[in-house]
């Protein structure tokens, strides 16, 4: 079985930043895609970012210039450098994988509050 372990968020004040990260355990042999989505109250859920195994990004139009996605592949490892935060990113944030050869995984998810 595979788990997607999420960690770093918290409660900030408008402007500052958070480091969120997503550890997958398990019997892998790769991950294809791995991304961040979130969810804020009554909103569905959105694709902030995603990263390909070979380093390919893709941003939000929200969090362009904000926000940076990485990963380290020898670690099965996703991380968000979130950067400049505001209210508007509160959210309930999700990692997801598509974990070879199993399929696509999520995380249980982690709170960010940004208050203003």
């Amino acid at each position: 079985q595979v788990q997607l372990a999420e960690s770093g968020g918290g409660l900030v004040q408008a402007g500052g930043s958070l480091r969120l990260s997503c550890a997958a355990s398990g019997i892998i042999f790769g991950i294809k895609l791995m991304g961040w989505y979130r969810q804020a109250p009554g909103k569905q859920r959105e694709l902030v970012a995603s990263i390909t195994s070979d380093g390919s990004t893709n941003y939000a139009d929200s969090v362009k210039g904000r926000f940076t996605i990485s990963r380290d592949n020898a670690k099965n490892t996703v991380y968000m450098q979130m950067n400049s935060l505001t209210p508007e990113d509160t959210a309930v944030y999700y990692c997801n994988g598509f974990v070879l050869p199993h399929g696509e995984y999520w995380g249980q998810g982690t709170q960010v509050t940004v208050s203003s």
